[in-house]
């Protein structure tokens, strides 16, 4: 039987074999045979695990007496620094652009090939260099509508040269009409419920597209209020004995964490807040996450307060778990609906693990 060896038990060493780009700053290895230190992301075949040393950072490996690789340059920004540098200045570009620039376009302006930029840009954001310039489009045209004098103003204000692409590209932006969202979501049909659950009380309310909010509170009323409030001219529909369903299956999610069923959304965010609300589902019951380690997820370098405002801005409780969002030191802190809702969420969740 083959005897593991000290570098191969330790959990770096895994992250070395998977060249992992997130490992990147925390540590760096070095070769006894080739007198050099990496970074975890080096793209050099890796060295025999009997010659591995990991140490700290690179003063550390170089008090050892170690220099840095000139293929990876471990002292230099991390490749994922690079990469999202790069993104960001990608992003306010098409932010910024007229018209959606072709991939190939984009492609030239990162210096990269265009399967390259594709490939880094969806793991930096989530979304693909279109899907991220849609996303933004989106969020100027809810800006314009609510603003221009007319949808044909707001139509050009938010970019779109043409009327009829606007209009083509409306219903899935805005979900109606834009007339119908000008005048606060007029002609939008949203059924909802309201139950009870060990929580208090809870609202679960669904367009044609999927479940667009899920609040708890004390008071039903007030979460029926703050119902319309956000769709201030929709045409709400309650008391309908199918939508309990529903609403069961909700109750079901917070009663028995990590059972319920995935539940179609409809979610209307920013392009950010899209990214967040992503990485958030892909948080197993059971666990929690830093807010630091949220950002880092996302790959979105000093945006620490911009996730938790995200986390914030969530409108679906339990069905996006921005509950098991706590602080570096592992304490429970701001929760839309109560830190007590977030705690005891938390502790039901806790078998789950």
């Amino acid at each position: 039987m083959q005897i593991m060896t000290t570098t191969e038990r330790d959990p770096r060493w895994a992250r070395v074999v998977a060249r992992d780009i997130t490992a990147d700053g925390s540590f760096v290895y070095s070769v006894k045979t080739t007198g050099v230190y990496c970074r975890p992301s080096c793209p050099a075949r890796p060295a025999r695990p009997e010659n591995v040393a990991f140490h700290a950072g690179p003063r550390e490996a170089e008090r050892a007496g170690f220099r840095a690789c000139k293929r990876c340059r471990p002292t230099g920004p991390s490749i994922a620094a690079e990469q999202a540098d790069r993104v960001a200045a990608l992003c306010r570009f098409l932010e910024e652009a007229d018209e959606i620039p072709t991939l190939d376009q984009l492609a030239a302006r990162a210096g990269w090939s265009a399967y390259h930029l594709h490939r880094v840009f969806k793991a930096v954001t989530g979304l693909t260099p279109r899907g991220y310039a849609e996303a933004h489009r989106a969020g100027r045209v809810r800006d314009e509508l609510r603003a221009a004098p007319s949808v044909t103003d707001a139509i050009y204000e938010a970019g779109f040269n043409s009327s009829g692409r606007f209009y083509a590209a409306a219903d899935a932006m805005l979900g109606m009409t834009p007339s119908a969202y000008r005048r606060g979501g007029a002609e939008a049909r949203i059924r909802f419920a309201i139950g009870q659950c060990s929580l208090g009380a809870i609202l679960v309310a669904a367009s044609e597209r999927g479940v667009c909010a899920i609040a708890l509170g004390d008071d039903p009323n007030q979460l029926a209020r703050d119902l319309q409030d956000h769709f201030p001219a929709a045409t709400l529909v309650g008391d309908d004995p199918a939508f309990a369903a529903l609403v069961a299956t909700v109750v079901g999610m917070i009663e028995t964490p990590g059972v319920g069923a995935e539940l179609p959304l409809d979610l209307r965010g920013t392009a950010f807040q899209q990214r967040v609300w992503r990485a958030l589902r892909k948080v197993p019951a059971g666990t929690t996450i830093s807010y630091a380690e949220l950002e880092r997820r996302i790959r979105a370098p000093s945006a620490v307060r911009a996730v938790a405002q995200a986390c914030g801005a969530n409108p679906v409780a339990v069905a996006i778990p921005c509950h098991r969002v706590v602080r570096s030191d592992g304490e429970v802190s701001g929760y839309r609906w109560g830190v007590e809702r977030k705690r005891a969420l938390l502790e039901r969740e806790r078998p789950a693990r």
